[in-house]
């Protein structure tokens, strides 16, 4: 009005305005966020190693929890290195890799995110490897791990700085008593298989910190001197429940991949030869529950993603299936899925017709899921 338009005319503006709001905070909402995807999209295909690590370190969050993206990270080519007492700092961060021909240039245009199949072009090149921080040990603390770490790094300056052991290593011991960590702390890490570049497998790790207790200062000095026990090392599988029960992920083998030789006989597919199968064909899948989605728009369907040795498969469980066997869907751990294979394009679905629970064959691995959020 002050700047001579007409009522009507300012009225019909505003409607318009109005008119807009319905549909304009969600094109600009799915703008960004088409943004933000192609950008993550870019990251984790060029640099794979420092966007896994981004998420580790912002965990909880998201749809994928450590185990898969460490799993997706290792199948694309990444080294992921344990926990290490003597490196590992509470975050996870990038080592010097090794060339492992896995890494696809692009650097002409880098600036504007522009992909195009002609530049996916493998070559040797050393792309990062994640180490793991302290922050994977299950029961320890931020503030355990900053002293811990704090005295650690005193110790290495001062071997580092000595003519007489320029290559020494601390002695836990030492460490964990300057550290000031408790009997908590310590079993923590041992079962993580955080001192393993000092005592070697866990059970050498228990028995050491078992030994390690605060002395009266006039016997602080005191040099005790025991015989070296040589316990056996655990099985691969007793590590593999070990490293599930302490850090919520494995770097050795997936579990899936000791089970193999049970399934061979009852002609199991795996997910990766699900890719190659036509769509309509009837399948028989197994594999750790890593999620299930009951979308409230689905119709009462649940979607369950399994997870084995050699990536992720989708299953769609109408809701007549699921009122029928509610208890296997529902508390299974390690799921058998008897279904049909659907296929559009690169997209694979296995429709569930049958579901077994298979979890006694895991015995105690924690494998956790992330369910319903």
């Amino acid at each position: 009005l002050k700047n001579g338009y007409e009522e009507k005319f300012a009225l019909q503006i505003f409607e318009q305005i109005k008119g807009f709001g319905e549909y304009g905070f969600p094109e600009s909402h799915s703008a960004s966020f088409a943004l933000l995807v192609y950008v993550s999209a870019w990251l984790k295909c060029y640099e794979p190693a420092a966007f896994t690590c981004a998420l580790l370190n912002s965990q909880p969050m998201g749809f994928y929890a450590p185990p898969q993206l460490v799993q997706d990270a290792q199948r694309h080519g990444v080294e992921v290195r344990a926990v290490d007492v003597l490196v590992s700092q509470w975050d996870c961060g990038l080592e010097e890799g090794e060339a492992r021909g896995v890494r696809r240039q692009a650097r002409e245009t880098d600036s504007d995110f522009t992909l195009h199949p002609s530049r996916f072009t493998p070559h040797n090149s050393t792309q990062p490897a994640i180490r793991l921080g302290l922050r994977m040990v299950s029961g320890l603390s931020g503030a355990t791990a900053g002293r811990l770490i704090k005295a650690r790094d005193e110790m290495l300056e001062s071997f580092h700085t000595s003519r007489l052991t320029p290559h020494a290593s601390p002695d836990f011991e030492e460490l964990a008593l300057s550290a000031n960590l408790s009997r908590k702390d310590m079993n923590a890490l041992a079962a993580a298989g955080a001192l393993e570049s000092l005592a070697g497998h866990r059970r050498n790790a228990a028995w050491l910190v078992a030994g390690i207790e605060k002395r009266l200062p006039v016997l602080a000095s005191a040099r005790i001197v025991e015989a070296s026990i040589a316990l056996p090392a655990p099985s691969e599988a007793q590590e593999i429940i070990d490293d599930y029960a302490s850090a919520g992920l494995t770097l050795r083998r997936h579990p899936l991949a000791l089970l193999r030789p049970r399934f061979d006989k009852h002609a199991f597919s795996t997910a990766e030869q699900l890719r190659d199968m036509p769509t309509k064909t009837p399948v028989h899948v197994v594999g750790l529950v890593t999620c299930r989605q009951h979308p409230g728009t689905a119709k009462g369907v649940i979607f369950v993603t399994l997870e084995d040795e050699t990536g992720q498969i989708n299953v769609v469980v109408w809701e007549s299936l699921s009122r029928k066997q509610r208890r296997p869907l529902l508390e299974a751990r390690l799921l058998h899925v008897e279904g049909m294979l659907e296929r559009e394009g690169n997209v694979i679905h296995v429709i569930a017709e049958n579901l077994v629970d298979r979890s006694r064959l895991i015995g105690n691995l924690n494998a956790s899921s992330r369910d319903f959020h």
